[in-house]
C-alpha cells in the first residue's frame, strides 16, 4: 500500500493530544477508550464535553461496525479491522478525527451522504435525521446513516472528510469533526 498510516498519523497529532489510538478495532478497545476520555475530559464545560463524547461513541462505533478488514498480505504492518481515533485540542476548538481503511463502493456512499448532510442547515439536518427514524432502513452492517447527521448535528460544524489512495482495492477515509 501506499498509505504510511504512521506518517499520516504524525501530521494529524500536532496538536494538544488528549486521547488517541491507532490499530485493530475491537469492543473491548471501545470500552477502554470511553473510560480514559471520559477522565480526560473532566475539567472540560459538561455541554461541550458531553457533545464530544457522544460523537466519539458513534466514531469509535462506526469504526469497530464499518471499517473494512484489510488482509494482512495487503499491508505488513497493519492489518485487520484497522481504525485511528484522535482526540485534540487547538485553542479552543477540539478535534475528533477518526480514519480506516474502506473500499471503493463506500467510498462513493460515504462522499455522497457527507456531501449531502454538510449543504444542509440545522433544520434540513433535523429533518434528515426525522426522516431516517421514520423510513426505518437500515444498511446490511445495521447503520441507518443517523451517526454521520447526529455529528453534523452535535459539532454545529461541517464534516471535514477526506480520502486516500492506498491502492486499486482500498483508500484510508478520515473524518475530523470540529467543536469550537
Amino acid at each position: 500500500m501506499s498509505l504510511d498510516i504512521n506518517n499520516w498519523y504524525k501530521t494529524v497529532t500536532a496538536d494538544d493530544v488528549i486521547y488517541l489510538f491507532k490499530g485493530e478495532v475491537t469492543d473491548q478497545l471501545i470500552a477502554q477508550s470511553l473510560d480514559v476520555i471520559e477522565r480526560q475530559l473532566e475539567n472540560t464545560p459538561t455541554p461541550i464535553r458531553k457533545k464530544i463524547y457522544n460523537v466519539l461513541v458513534e466514531c469509535l462505533q462506526n469504526l469497530y461496525h464499518h471499517a473494512t478488514t484489510v488482509p494482512c498480505e495487503k499491508n505488513n504492518e497493519f492489518c485487520g479491522k484497522v481504525g485511528v481515533c484522535l482526540l485534540s485540542k487547538r485553542g479552543d476548538h477540539y478535534h475528533v478525527v477518526t480514519g480506516n481503511y474502506v473500499v471503493p463502493k463506500q467510498q462513493s456512499f460515504l462522499q455522497g451522504h457527507i456531501e449531502h448532510i454538510n449543504s444542509l442547515d440545522k433544520d434540513g439536518q433535523k429533518e434528515m435525521y426525522k426522516e431516517i427514524l421514520d423510513n426505518q432502513t437500515f444498511s446490511e452492517k445495521g447503520g441507518g446513516g443517523l451517526g454521520l447527521i447526529d455529528m453534523a448535528r452535535k459539532s454545529g460544524n461541517k464534516l471535514n472528510y477526506n480520502f486516500i489512495k492506498c491502492c486499486d482495492d482500498y483508500n484510508f477515509f478520515t473524518l475530523d469533526v470540529t467543536f469550537n
